[in-house]
């Protein structure tokens, strides 16, 4: 079973989960030339995964989107955490869920090539299946999100994307929760409303906009080509989205990823959703998308200070994107 451990010194807590090294792994398959596996994710391939937790079909009766178990999950079960003490450390059960959303049965698809009304309904699934993660009692947040190609991280080629039910608040979200309270108390409103309104008025950083969203490379960006998707007013659930919401966000994801992989050959990513965490009742937080092309490495610098170096200013990355120019990696 998946073990979460306590890090002593700076508070921050990891997966142990070994049941991950077992992932099929197409990219590695191609590498060495070893002949490659039946996609578990294509269509007529379903008995090669978990039973499905739940689909879309379109008109005919055939599935466009499927959710199923992970069949390796980072967590699993409904045990207690039943923290435990070793010495100066600590830890608990490795409890909760993880599911994979099949985006499509082409294996070859991208979000930007999806008809809009299909990515309508993987953000509509994503909250969905949000909402029944979080009715156990165990499960205080949902991480949504995406590695798309080899250098993001993802083992497999088809089309997916994870979502994880965690037993605690992420630390990442807990943090950015206190920046937008500090905010709010010195200058009265959200920080995230703020940003959007004011990127919307400049216009120099800004790579989709409509009605009800707005695509942005952050002024403080950590990676080349680094965006932020912001909802123009202030909600604070992901999973509560409406299905105008996301026929809106549809819109400006797929300008967005288009916009990207013209510039960017090859685009890997990784996509996040943060939403604020099921304990938290302030309504501080502003739910947030980032979208993180893999140009380069973290190395040694970052690791060792914090602090990123970001060889592409996030003004010149808009004008490279809104242009259309292609970028030398």
């Amino acid at each position: 079973m998946p073990e979460i451990r306590k890090d002593p010194v700076l508070g921050r807590w990891i997966i142990l989960s070994s049941v991950r090294q077992k992932r099929p792994n197409d990219y590695l398959a191609a590498e060495k030339k070893m002949p490659q596996n039946t996609c578990p994710f294509c269509a007529g391939n379903e008995s090669l995964t978990p039973p499905e937790l739940y689909s879309v079909k379109d008109g005919s009766g055939l599935w466009k989107i499927r959710v199923v178990p992970n069949k390796y999950p980072a967590l699993e079960g409904d045990l207690p955490l039943a923290p435990q003490s070793e010495g100066q450390c600590e830890k608990m059960n490795g409890s909760g869920r993880h599911e994979v959303l099949i985006e499509t049965p082409n294996h070859n698809g991208t979000l930007e090539s999806l008809q809009p009304d299909h990515l309508a309904e993987i953000i509509m699934t994503y909250a969905m299946r949000s909402r029944e993660m979080l009715k156990n009692d165990l499960i205080k947040h949902v991480m949504i999100f995406k590695n798309q190609g080899k250098n993001a991280g993802a083992s497999l080629a088809h089309p997916h994307s994870q979502l994880v039910g965690i037993p605690l608040a992420p630390r990442r979200l807990t943090e950015e929760t206190g920046g937008c309270r500090r905010y709010r108390e010195q200058h009265g409103v959200c920080v995230f409303c703020a940003l959007a309104k004011e990127e919307s008025e400049l216009k120099k950083r800004v790579i989709a906009e409509n009605s009800s969203f707005i695509a942005i490379t952050p002024y403080a960006s950590r990676f080349a080509f680094e965006l932020r998707i912001l909802p123009k007013k202030h909600l604070t659930n992901f999973e509560n989205i409406t299905a105008e919401e996301s026929i809106n966000l549809a819109e400006v994801m797929q300008e967005s990823l288009k916009k990207l992989s013209c510039s960017i050959p090859g685009l890997c990513y990784n996509m996040m959703i943060h939403s604020t965490p099921k304990d938290d009742h302030s309504g501080i937080y502003h739910w947030n998308m980032e979208i993180i092309p893999k140009l380069t490495q973290v190395a040694g610098f970052e690791w060792g200070t914090g602090f990123y170096i970001n060889t592409v200013s996030p003004e010149t990355a808009a004008e490279i994107l809104n242009s259309g120019r292609i970028i030398k990696i």
